[in-house]
């Protein structure tokens, strides 16, 4: 099992700062087999949201907003590496969906996201956020991977 933990740069970042850290991401997928469990995880400063016309293949839709710059290019990348947004998949009330919210308590974002190789997308169980004391909540997963016996 391979768990990749991620802190992205925001959607005001200059252009460089991204690509160097969508390509530095790519480079360490590609050094895993597809037999692999892979978790990707970490704030990755996305909005991936309840459109998923485009990515069906990988993500659902309980996410929350609209898609930005960010969300395109990390589902772009779980795409091309056949990963799947694990908290898209699961249904739960907005409380529970949200990741961040502003210093006004008026905007809430769900910019943290766990994410699993879509040939163990089964073995996760739930995805869900844990409120706390500061403006980012924790995400927590809840996986039962079964493996073959050597």
């Amino acid at each position: 099992m391979k768990v990749i933990q991620c802190y992205a740069p925001t959607n005001d970042s200059d252009e460089e700062t991204k690509d160097r850290f969508y390509s530095r991401l790519q480079s360490i997928l590609d050094k895993y087999r597809e037999k692999d469990v892979i978790i990707l995880r970490g704030d990755f400063n996305t909005k991936i949201g309840t459109n998923n016309n485009e990515y069906a293949e990988v993500m659902g839709s309980q996410d929350v907003g609209e898609m930005d710059e960010n969300g395109e290019r990390f589902a772009d990348i779980c795409a091309l590496n056949n990963i799947t947004f694990g908290d898209s998949m699961c249904t739960h009330k907005r409380i529970h969906k949200t990741t961040w919210v502003s210093p006004d308590h008026l905007t809430e974002n769900q910019i943290d996201n766990i994410c699993i190789g879509k040939r163990f997308r089964r073995s996760l169980e739930d995805v869900r956020v844990k409120r706390g004391a500061s403006d980012n909540h924790l995400l927590i997963a809840r996986l039962k991977v079964k493996l073959k016996k050597n």
